[in-house]
């Protein structure tokens, strides 16, 4: 018996691993977030799997049901949206499963920064503009914020940041960045990135507030912020060019 931890993706079906899917359609117990989970994707269980929202389950009693598949013999599906390893709150469960001896493992998916990204087309590291990404959030009711994580501390590096559970402290996020980007520092508010109802809100530092109040977006949105979503030229980088060699494209002798 093994607990399989599986990002499901942002939220369209199809941006699932092969592995993920074989995995849910093959355990016995499926237990899945049901709050991001799409249907879709739990509608791959097996018409005899024992399926179950946690959404509105604490730590203890998810772990209640973990343990009596366990005794069972049954493989529990654990199904989280996105990739769990990333704001996946899967570290306190496997601490418990630690603890009482069952065994598991992680299978990854799709991050919401990779799907906006794609959905966008934009690269989120362009030469001499950014070659760092920075994935974070702020400070809210469940999760404080480490010292020297705060964003005037990370804005100060310039990167692409992607700022996670935080379109509610948006004020925030504008007025602690704005001194570091700049009023026109580019900015897009992804909401429920590849479901069919996403949306792109684009703005800059200066202007997002306004732009996300009039949507009435309030939740399930990812911040974007950096100079990679302007419209700036940036050169090409080196991996590609004509002059640059390496030893699966070596140097050609001159004659």
């Amino acid at each position: 018996m093994t607990v399989h931890f599986i990002g499901a993706g942002p939220g369209a079906a199809d941006l699932i691993t092969i592995r993920a899917l074989n995995l849910i359609r093959s355990a016995s117990v499926v237990l899945y977030a049901g709050s991001l989970v799409p249907e879709a994707i739990i509608a791959e269980a097996a018409e005899d799997a024992q399926v179950k929202d946690t959404a509105p389950m604490h730590l203890d009693e998810i772990i209640t049901e973990i343990v009596s598949a366990h005794a069972a013999g049954h493989d529990v599906a654990r199904v989280h949206s996105g990739d769990p390893s990333i704001y996946g709150a899967i570290a306190e469960q496997m601490r418990r499963l630690d603890d009482l001896g069952i065994p598991y493992d992680v299978t990854p998916g799709v991050s919401a920064y990779a799907a906006a990204a794609a959905a966008l087309g934009r690269e989120l590291t362009l030469p001499d503009i950014s070659q760092t990404v920075i994935l974070t959030r702020t400070a809210v009711r469940s999760s404080s914020m480490p010292e020297g994580e705060d964003l005037t501390s990370l804005g100060k590096t310039g990167a692409t940041l992607a700022i996670h559970l935080s379109v509610n402290n948006l004020a925030k996020v504008v007025r602690e960045l704005t001194p570091n980007y700049g009023e026109d520092c580019p900015v897009v508010v992804a909401y429920r990135v590849s479901w069919p109802d996403e949306q792109f809100i684009q703005g800059t530092l200066g202007d997002i507030r306004q732009k996300v109040k009039q949507s009435g977006i309030t939740r399930t949105a990812l911040i974007m912020v950096g100079r990679v979503f302007g419209d700036a030229g940036f050169d090409d980088s080196r991996l590609y060019a004509e002059d640059h060699h390496h030893v699966l494209r070596p140097k050609q002798a001159s004659n």
